[in-house]
């Protein structure tokens, strides 16, 4: 049986002619009947609903525009997932805990059939640069499915009342479709509610956000991504069933990830990785990848005559060099 509120939203659009709710509504009891392995249902759901796919006189094929001209594609990004999990060069322990959650998706079936779910809510800690986004896209790939991005900007509305209306707008959305919903820097809307400095409006949105979590199906994974734990709201912390932890790479991580940038790129540095990797030692990985890409583009420039050595010295001695300016500044904004 599908939720009471599925089914009343249903009967409420179709009475007042909503058609576009009218579809949503429907195609959320689609997707939650085939989630439950009620697959005749949801067939026959998804076949009324091919019937019916001509624009009414209160239906567009353009995207729906809501309150203050906002429409519900300015709520997320939506990107192909393309990077992989064996690609990613990250802690054995998160490897093994992600595959875990993954194969627990695969088989909802299974879990289903002993009343159990899948769990679905994964928090990725850690500091920026150092393969969040990347494992949340990863995920999203190995379980086939789209990957939407929240786009803050969208979401965040000026006047009383206006972010939780979107919050609730994009949840509305997801819950009719299969999908991983990744939130980066998730402390911008679930931030610790105690704070003295944060206004009323703050502290409802954050109400109103672990409330849409809790009530998300388990076929939409959500994933939240922080470079600052310490600001989020405790009762966040108890809505992700998994905490990861994503740290800074190690000199092994480095030289296991160089070697496997050459190899993808059919290409060689000049230079071993063990050595790329204890010059590079306190680099992120979105440094160590920007630091190949140039010395590759490079090396792509002075063909035919390019020495991949002589490249990659130049370009990590400069490296080297604005890495100490900045760290001189840094610490001398620090002192002051």
């Amino acid at each position: 049986m599908a939720r009471a509120d599925l089914l009343c939203e249903l009967i409420k659009n179709g009475l007042i002619g909503d058609n576009v709710n009218f579809r949503k509504a429907a195609e959320a009891i689609c997707a939650e009947e085939r989630a439950k392995q009620h697959g005749v249902l949801a067939d026959k759901i998804e076949e009324l609903l091919k019937m019916s796919s001509r624009p009414t006189a209160k239906e567009s094929t353009s995207p729906v525009i809501m309150k203050n001209g906002v429409n519900e594609q300015s709520l997320f990004w939506e990107k192909a997932p393309r990077k992989r999990l064996d690609r990613l060069v990250l802690p054995s322990n998160v490897i093994e805990l992600c595959k875990g959650l993954i194969e627990e998706q695969t088989r909802a079936d299974l879990l289903r059939s002993y009343g159990v779910e899948p769990r679905n809510k994964l928090l990725l800690i850690g500091p920026p640069g150092n393969g969040k986004t990347s494992l949340a896209e990863a995920i999203a790939e190995s379980l086939m499915l789209p990957f939407l991005i929240v786009r803050y900007e969208g979401i965040v509305g000026a006047y009383l009342g206006e972010t939780a209306s979107r919050l609730s707008k994009l949840f509305e959305y997801v819950k009719t479709r299969k999908c991983v919903l990744f939130f980066d820097e998730f402390e911008t809307l679930g931030k610790e509610r105690g704070d003295v400095h944060e206004t009323g409006e703050i502290k409802r949105v954050v109400s109103s956000l672990l409330l849409h979590i809790d009530s998300l199906p388990s076929y939409v994974v959500v994933i939240g991504a922080t470079n600052h734990e310490n600001l989020l709201d405790k009762a966040a912390w108890r809505r992700f069933q998994l905490k990861l932890d994503l740290p800074r790479p190690t000199r092994s991580n480095l030289e296991k990830w160089f070697s496997m940038f050459e190899k993808e790129k059919d290409f060689d540095f000049g230079i071993e990785p063990s050595t790329l990797a204890k010059r590079t030692l306190g680099y992120s990985y979105a440094e160590a990848e920007e630091l190949a890409l140039e010395i590759y583009r490079q090396y792509i420039l002075q063909l035919p005559n390019a020495s991949t050595k002589t490249i990659s010295e130049k370009v990590l001695k400069l490296w080297s060099t604005q890495r100490k300016s900045i760290d001189t500044c840094s610490q001398e904004e620090a002192d002051e």
